[in-house]
């Protein structure tokens, strides 16, 4: 794979040429153009990393491809090359956004080690970007715990899939089994790990927004595309892209996405060239695509291309055995996040949990050992503590002395983890009589983190 894209801007076709063959000879991918029409049309078309950029070339100022380079992608680094003895058109460049500038005659070791230095900066941006996003979003992978024959073939086949480069992968499952878990292991797992990690729920995208979202468009391409977007896929460069719940996605944008699995070339909207990139596509969906297919609703020529390899992720339901286990997961984060120290699960408590259907998967399990860890000020989670889905199943039922309707509903409807949270607040700081180191240590968090949740949920005594 190589380093980096390199844009040689150079009208003196040897010096072109030698700059161009010193840097494919250390792995740079090299573009070369002789004047601006050129390198504006290659800036355009192709993606670009780096700009060896003259600025005196015979249609015109490099200045004039500096404007250019940010109004197509402000990302791009521009090293500037003067034979002006003046070095002040130069340091213009700077000043409108150039990383840097070379003198002519110069050395090639020392055009080298600037572009190195340029490459290495873009390369460190790039890296800080994508843990900052990685940061947001990483969630601790527990729902992908599961010592089940289904979740030892499901993780067989991560795998499998994630030593190939570039096998577009469709993962299917019910709402919470865990499919951007997957699709998260198959990218770390692969040669494209420090590469971007790119995600779309296209559910949550509205139809008219959702080609721009993907494929950007080019500033003027309508009416308020004011100025150049990088869709989603060019984003991706080199990395993976997950397009989550495909199912939903319009049948018109279909041949779009069909097009870049087949030949990895899209165009923005409003553009007049391909653009070419490197990507792995991972989708999924909760819908049956084959029935989809069949009414209609979804293309069978995009189904085939995105099933070259399936993964069938099992409802919780079907693995009993990883219940107990992931419920005591969830229990030890949510001790952390709530300070507390509670030691297990009853074992009535237990029952009720394997004997629930879980229509919400592991994400619902996960929501119910939360709650039950807010409420629970005893050494283990009990019946009490579970909502009362689980403690009414049909041929089970436990009472739940300590938390009965009033508490646990409103007006009909189940109040959130935020409002339970702080009713037991409200009612250990009543038992305390306003006490409030009593009340922290009763809630089994310190009296910094008491204050806070106080303030948070404006509770005065």
């Amino acid at each position: 794979m190589a380093k980096a894209n390199l844009l040689i801007v150079e009208d003196n076709d040897a010096l072109c040429e030698t700059l161009a063959d010193v840097f494919r000879k250390v792995d740079y991918k090299v573009r070369t153009a002789y004047n601006t029409t050129d390198a504006k049309d290659i800036l355009r078309k192709d993606l670009i990393d780096l700009v060896l950029l003259d600025l005196k070339l015979p249609d015109g100022s490099g200045l004039t491809v500096l404007d250019t380079i940010k109004e197509v992608d402000p990302d791009i680094l521009a090293i500037m090359i003067t034979a002006n003895t003046n070095a002040q058109p130069a340091v213009d460049a700077m000043k409108m956004g150039a990383y840097d500038y070379l003198m002519k005659p110069f050395e090639l070791d020392e055009v080298k080690i600037v572009v190195d230095k340029a490459w290495e900066t873009q390369r460190l941006k790039r890296e800080v970007s994508r843990l900052r996003r990685q940061h947001r979003e990483i969630t601790p992978d527990l729902e992908m715990y599961g010592k089940s024959p289904v979740m030892e073939d499901v993780k067989r086949l991560i795998k499998i899939v994630a030593a190939t480069p570039k096998t577009s992968v469709l993962i299917e499952g019910e709402s919470g089994t865990g499919k951007e878990l997957v699709a998260n292991a198959i990218h770390n797992l692969s040669a494209r790990a420090d590469k971007p990690l790119v995600k779309l729920n296209c559910a949550a995208i509205p139809d008219n927004l959702l080609e721009s979202e993907l494929f950007g468009h080019e500033k003027g391409a309508f009416t308020d595309a004011k100025q150049m977007k990088k869709g989603l896929f060019e984003m991706a460069n080199q990395g993976t892209i997950f397009l989550d719940e495909i199912s939903s996605m319009r049948l018109a944008l279909q041949p779009k996405i069909l097009r870049v699995l087949e030949t990895q070339t899209f165009r923005r909207i409003g553009g007049m060239s391909d653009i070419q990139i490197d990507v792995r596509v991972i989708a999924a969906s909760n819908k049956n695509l084959e029935e989809m297919v069949k009414e209609g609703e979804f293309r069978d020529d995009l189904l085939y291309r995105l099933k070259v390899m399936v993964i069938e992720l099992p409802p919780l339901r079907e693995r009993r055995e990883d219940i107990i286990p992931l419920a005591y997961l969830f229990l030890e984060r949510n001790n952390v996040e709530f300070n507390k120290s509670i030691q297990g699960v009853s074992d009535t408590a237990q029952e009720l949990l394997l004997s629930y259907r879980w229509p919400g998967n592991i994400r619902e399990l996960k929501n119910v050992m939360e709650r039950a860890v807010i409420l629970c000020s005893d050494t283990h989670i009990k019946p009490e503590h579970l909502p009362g889905e689980l403690r009414h199943q049909e041929g089970v039922s436990v009472s739940a002395p300590a938390l009965e309707t009033d508490t646990v509903y409103s007006n009909g409807t189940i109040r959130s983890l935020a409002e339970m949270e702080k009713l037991h607040i409200e009612a250990t700081l009543k038992k305390c009589n306003g006490n409030k180191s009593r009340t922290a240590r009763e809630l089994g968090i310190s009296r910094s983190t008491l204050r806070e949740k106080m303030k948070l949920y404006q509770i005065t005594i």
